[in-house]
Parts: structure tokens; sequence; C-alpha cells
């Protein structure tokens, strides 16, 4: 996790190639804040209903959910890219240091260090892995190129694959090399609020691990994580606090170990069996009334004995 200042919280750390001097970005640790979110697609259709969350400054957290419940489309509302979609927020607000991110443009909120990394990859399959990357700063304008080449090297670091297969066409890539590519091309964009939508879908359980291990270490550089992902596993135990959303709306939040010990969680998202309730207790049963009418009680008390027998004593 990112490192601690002197009063004992987390520092916001620009990371490694992060933004150069005059960047339009928030100076200070920034929180992502989402109030009383609504998001409708067309007239009919209402996907997110008074969503609220945050994500403080240099944290990760999980945004868990089944198919449907809104979990892109807050992603699409934080990044600008919602319009892409034909969706539009309809109410609240969403601000991310002194920005307002909520009608902002995709270009605006990457300039504010906000970066999203879409589900399904989408990386450009025509482009060489080093041309993907190069598109992954183009929001920023021009760049010192020390600055840029600060950026491709900590991809490079956190990925050697990519370092290797830098020549080649993307869509020549395996699945998991593709993910990479995709989470590279958004760090260079040096982001300080990276949005990971679903990054282990579809991937072979090693590359699961290795996606996994490279998210921590990106907060851990100091970048704040907001993930969506499917493996709920996954999610609890990286992340330091989680949002449950259920049919657009936040029905569970918390610690994110403290949710992954609640019944709920366990039982719709990481496939284990909800903790039984305790049998209530029985009291017992008189000896007078366990012995038949008109027959003596036994004289070595096994009436007593029979009725604790029946109440699970050994």
């Amino acid at each position: 996790m990112p490192p601690l200042s002197s009063d004992g919280t987390r520092q916001d750390v620009s990371p490694p190639g992060g933004p150069s001097p005059g960047d339009p970005r928030p100076d200070g640790p920034s929180v992502l804040r989402v109030r009383d979110l609504d998001v409708a697609y067309g007239r009919a259709l209402t996907a997110l209903r008074g969503v609220s969350l945050e994500v403080p400054a240099g944290s990760a957290v999980a945004l868990l959910g089944a198919n449907g419940a809104g979990k892109s489309t807050l992603l699409r509302s934080l990044s600008g890219t919602l319009r892409l979609h034909r969706g539009a927020i309809t109410a609240g607000s969403a601000h991310y240091g002194g920005l307002r991110l909520d009608g902002q443009d995709p270009v605006a909120a990457v300039r504010a260090g906000v970066v999203q990394v879409p589900e399904g990859r989408r990386v450009f399959a025509g482009l060489t892995v080093d041309e993907n990357l190069r598109s992954g700063g183009l929001g920023l304008g021009r760049r010192a190129p020390a600055v840029v080449e600060a950026a491709r090297e900590r991809v490079f670091g956190l990925f050697p694959r990519l370092a290797e297969r830098r020549r080649q066409r993307a869509g020549l890539l395996s699945g998991g090399e593709q993910q990479m590519l995709a989470i590279g091309r958004a760090l260079m964009a040096a982001p300080r609020l990276l949005l990971l939508d679903e990054p282990s879908l579809g991937l072979a359980p090693l590359m699961v691990e290795r996606i996994a291990e490279v998210i921590r270490e990106i907060n851990t550089q100091g970048t704040s994580v907001l993930l969506v992902e499917q493996n709920a596993a996954m999610a609890l135990a990286l992340c330091d606090r989680a949002y449950v959303l259920e049919v657009g709306e936040v029905r569970l939040s918390g610690p994110a170990a403290e949710l992954a010990g609640t019944d709920a969680v366990r039982r719709l998202y990481l496939g284990e069996e909800a903790t039984p309730p305790a049998a209530p207790t029985q009291a017992p049963t008189p000896a007078s009334t366990s012995v038949a009418a008109g027959s003596a009680p036994p004289a070595d008390g096994s009436a007593a004995a029979s009725a604790a027998e029946g109440q699970g004593a050994p």
C-alpha cells in the first residue's frame, strides 16, 4: 500500500513518469467523491439511482455486483465516456480533487488524472505494442521526451513481456498480454486514479494472479484504484473498501475484509454457503414424563440419561 506520512495518513504520490509541471491536475491528496448519482440510458432505462461512494487518496476500492448492476456505467460516468454509450447523468455529482467530473469529456478526465481501462481490453489491434502505449498519453498534449520515456519504462518494469513484444502488432498478442497492454496504455497517462473494468475477465488462472500482483503494485506506487471485478475473492483481497451494487443502487459497503465475512457476499459472490443459524436449545424433558404410565422409574437414573442423549449429549 502507499507510504504513510508523518501523521499516519497515506500519501498521494505521483507515479514514475507522472504529470509534468503545468498539467491541470489537483495539488496534494485527491479524493473521489460521488454523491447521489443517477444515470439513465434514453428515457426508459435508469441504470444508477442515488449512488454515493468515496475513493480516498492512495486507496484501492472494489465495486461488486451482478451483470447489469451498473458497475461499468459508474466508471463511464467518471471517465467522461458515458455519452459515447448514449447515457446521461440526470442527478447527483462526482468530484475528484477540485474538479467536477460529471459532464466532462474524456480528455478533461485524463488531464485531471482519472483514466479508465475498459472491459474487453479494446487495444488497437493493427498498431504495435509501442504505438498502443504512445496513444495512451496523447490526451495530455506535448510532454517532455524524458517524461514519456519514464512512463514507458514504468510499464515495461511492470510487464516485461510487453518490452519483449514492443514491435509486435497488438492483435497478435494473447488475451493476457492484451490486458497487460490495456493497463500499460492507461499508465502512460500517469493516472492518479485508475478505473479498472473487469481486468481478469476471460484470463487463465496464472494470468489472473499476475494481473492481481500488478494492480497491487500500481496501488503501492501511489495510484488510487477503483476496481470493478467479477472475481470477488481477488477484488476483496486487493482492496481496502468495497461497495456492492444491486440493480443500480448501493446495497452494501464497508471495509473489504468485513464484507468478505458477511453471509450475503459469501453466498452471492464468493460461492460459499452462508453460516447456518444456531439451532435453538430444547428444554430437558422431565424424567417423570419419560417413564411410561404405571411403571416404576429406573433405579439407575437411565431416564435422565436418555433425555440428555436425545439432545445430543455423548
